[in-house]
C-alpha cells in the first residue's frame, strides 16, 4: 500500500542508498554501499564551481568484506562527488573498521574509531543499511545450507535461528517462527 495523497509540493532533493551483498568464491561477502544527494536546482560551490541540477553533490561508496560471522576482514571506500575537495582524503580510515563485527553496538564502534573530523558523516551513516544488508546476504543463505546438513545428518541438534526476536515479524511465538522455525517456536498453541 502506497503513502496517502501528498500535498502540493515542489521536489528538491533526492537522496538515494543502494546496498547489494555478495558471496565470494573465496567464501567471504562483500557487501558493497552507494549514497548519492541530488538537488533539482543548481548552485554554485566554492570548490567545485557551478554544481547543475541532478549532477550528484554527494556520492559515496564502501564495501566491506565479511566472514559467516560478520566481522569485517576488509574496507574500501571512496568518495567520487563532495562539496569539499578534501572529503576524499580520509577514505583510507575506513580500514580502521577492521576487525568490527556487525550487529549490536556498531554504530558506537564506528564513532568511536572514524567519528567527527576522523571520518565521513556520509559513510558513517552508509553503513547502518550496509549491516542490514550483511544480514539479509547471509543469514538466508547459512539458514539454507544448515537445514540441508541437518536432513543430510538427523542426529545433529538445530541451529539458532539469528533472526528470531529481532523484531516484531520474528518473535519467536509469532507465525512466521512458527513455520519457519517450529523447533524454536516459543506459542502456546
Amino acid at each position: 500500500m502506497p503513502l496517502s495523497r501528498p500535498a502540493e509540493r515542489e521536489h528538491i532533493h533526492t537522496r538515494t542508498v543502494t546496498c547489494q551483498g555478495f558471496r565470494r568464491k573465496d567464501g567471504l561477502w562483500d557487501i558493497e554501499g552507494h549514497i548519492t544527494d541530488v538537488k533539482t536546482y543548481g548552485f554554485s560551490n566554492h570548490d567545485r564551481g557551478e554544481i547543475p541540477a541532478g549532477e550528484p553533490v554527494h556520492g559515496m561508496w564502501i564495501r566491506v568484506t565479511i566472514g559467516d560471522d560478520l566481522v569485517i576482514r576488509e574496507v574500501e571506500a571512496v568518495t567520487d562527488f563532495a562539496p569539499f575537495s578534501a572529503c576524499d582524503a580520509i577514505a583510507p580510515n575506513y580500514e580502521k573498521l577492521v576487525g568490527l563485527k556487525l550487529g549490536p553496538g556498531l554504530r558506537k564502534q564506528i564513532r568511536d574509531r572514524v567519528g567527527g573530523v576522523h571520518g565521513c558523516t556520509h559513510l558513517n551513516e552508509l553503513m547502518g543499511p550496509v549491516a542490514t544488508t550483511a544480514f539479509q546476504t547471509v543469514f538466508p543463505i547459512l539458514a539454507k545450507e544448515s537445514l540441508q546438513a541437518r536432513d543430510e545428518n538427523d542426529d545433529k541438534p538445530p541451529r539458532r535461528n539469528p533472526l528470531i526476536n529481532t523484531c516484531h515479524g520474528w518473535r519467536s511465538d509469532g507465525p512466521a517462527v512458527k513455520r519457519i522455525s517450529p523447533e524454536l517456536y516459543t506459542g502456546d498453541d
